[in-house]
Parts: C-alpha cells; structure tokens; sequence
C-alpha cells in the first residue's frame, strides 16, 4: 500500500485543530477551527476522494480518539457510513485494546510501530491514508515512508502551531502531481516523494 499524508494546512505549514477550537489546545493553540471558512465542494471533494481510494486508515492516538468520538454516530451518509467501516490502525504506546471502541480500529503499538507501518506498506492494497496526526506524519516523512501528500493549503496565516514537516535539516524533493485551486482560494495540491538526485 502507498501511504498518503493528507492535511488540511495553514499558509504558513500548520496543521494543528483546523475543525474546533477545543480539537488540540497544545502549546496553549486558540486558532481552533481555522480551515472552516475556506471548505467547500473542492475541499470536500478532496477529502472525499482520498477516502475513496484508501483501504485502511492510519493514525495517531489524539486524531484518532477525536475521530472515534465524532464519526459513529454520523453513520447514515455515504462518507461517514465509509469512514466507520474501512479498517482503521492507530498507533499508540497509552491506548489498551478495551479502548477501540470504534470498529474496525486495530492498535499499532508505538514500541513497534515503525515495524508494524512498513509491513502495512509492503502489503498489497491500495493507500494507507493518514489524517491530521502531525506527530505521527512527521515522523513518516522523517523516516522515508511517506508516498504521497495531499495538501489543502488554505489562505490563512495561523501564526504558529504544530506542523508535519521533520525540522532535521535533511532534503526531501517532491513531484507535483496535480493542483486545483477552489473558490475560496484554497490550492489542493497533491505532491509525491522522489528520490534526492
């Protein structure tokens, strides 16, 4: 499977609680729900798409408690009716497997976890999709793991937060595949990792 990285992102690279004020309050962050008034049909349409194309989905414990907190009670539209059904892997050194409550949810535990990502890599599907969980996407691109990503970059500047981009000074050249931009001004670009020449 190829992992895809796909986040909703500020001007200036954060990615941290786009969807509430209350979604990750680290650092003591108060921009909360930034992305909402810039999503619309081409948004959507992205986030949508990339659902569409993965066959498991991959998080970190915070996004993940967020979303199993959020998704099964929306069951009932096509969207939400996929999220609550496609197999979903988190990884996480607190969470105990009484505590996947949301179906389909398979603990990756963080000891691990890097192990555990490349097997799931090498194994025959479509994309592993990854949503928010910026610590554990930094951590992707850090290690080379990272396939693609499907950015949503939003015509705002947040004025700090929490990023996905690995800060080791090391080169990561990426192809743009496709970009759209939507009538917001949001540019949805898709970029995939090549090889450093």
């Amino acid at each position: 499977m190829r992992i895809v990285i796909s986040e909703f992102m500020s001007l200036d690279g954060v990615v941290q609680a786009p969807g509430g004020p209350e979604e990750d309050t680290d650092g003591g962050f108060a921009q909360g729900g930034w992305s909402h008034p810039f999503f619309d049909e081409v948004v959507g349409g992205a986030f949508d798409t990339a659902l569409k194309d993965a066959d498991a989905l991959l998080f970190g414990r915070r996004t993940w408690q967020t979303m199993a907190g959020a998704w099964p009670e929306r069951a009932g539209d096509p969207f939400a009716d996929r999220m609550n059904s496609i197999p979903k892997h988190v990884v996480s050194s607190t969470l105990g497997e009484d505590e996947l409550t949301w179906s389909g949810t398979t603990l990756v535990p963080g000891a691990t976890a890097l192990d555990r990502i490349r097997e799931l890599r090498a194994a025959e599907g479509r994309d592993l999709l990854v949503m928010g969980s910026p610590t554990l996407a930094r951590t992707l691109l850090h290690e080379g793991l990272a396939d693609e990503l499907r950015l949503m970059i939003m015509p705002v500047i947040v004025g700090g937060g929490k990023t996905i981009f690995p800060g080791d000074g090391a080169l990561r050249p990426l192809a743009l595949v496709s970009t759209a931009i939507s009538g917001t001004g949001v540019h949805v670009c898709t970029y995939r990792a090549v090889d450093p020449a």
